[in-house]
């Protein structure tokens, strides 16, 4: 009997608002005995708008100033409709899954939702991994638990993923990178009392 750790894969869910509006989140989602498994985390604008519209759209992107943007502030990422759910396909996708919910697991904490994939395209082909998109993806999920890791764990994490940084990223990775910094130098600003004006 196998122990293994799930896999968990670092994607864009996009969901859809009450007015069919976009909204791009990263999440690490996991497959489970032929499902999708998505667990926001409450309050969420994605649990909400995905347990409303019960449909959601997963792409696969090598473009990680997505991710980083959605942490940021910055959401607005070219879309264009799914095929055959209601939601919408990243641009940059190099693959996307349309999703349908097929189940709940209910928690105060974390919802489990559970997705069954009724369509998938691969749009452009994979031309390998990126030490510097790693390193921000990395960085991503840091700044969303900013309110959990101390800052000490944070810039020796940092200071570490740099070294991929200055080694192998390009134009995108490094703008992915200078949001996410500002991102946590604001933070840590707010933690000291310092007026950011």
């Amino acid at each position: 009997m196998s122990n293994a750790q799930e896999m968990i894969y670092e994607t864009i869910v996009i969901s859809v608002d009450g007015d069919n509006n976009p909204h791009i989140a990263p999440f690490g989602v996991r497959e489970r005995d032929g499902l999708i498994l998505i667990a926001p985390f409450r309050p969420s604008a994605s649990l909400d708008n995905l347990l409303n519209s019960r449909s959601a759209v997963l792409n696969l992107t090598d473009d990680v100033r997505v991710f980083a943007g959605a942490l940021t502030g910055r959401r607005l990422w070219p879309v264009h409709k799914a095929d055959t759910v209601q939601g919408y396909v990243l641009d940059s996708a190099l693959a996307h899954k349309e999703l349908e919910l097929v189940e709940i697991k209910e928690d105060a904490t974390r919802p489990e939702l559970y997705f069954r994939v009724v369509h998938e395209v691969n749009h452009a082909p994979f031309r390998g991994f990126n030490r510097a998109q790693a390193a921000v993806i990395e960085l991503a999920v840091l700044v969303s638990r900013l309110n959990r890791l101390s800052m000490e764990k944070i810039e020796s994490e940092i200071a570490y993923l740099k070294i991929a940084i200055e080694k192998t990223a390009g134009e995108r990775e490094l703008e992915a990178w200078s949001w996410l910094l500002e991102r946590i130098e604001n933070h840590n600003a707010a933690i000291n009392g310092e007026n950011l004006a």
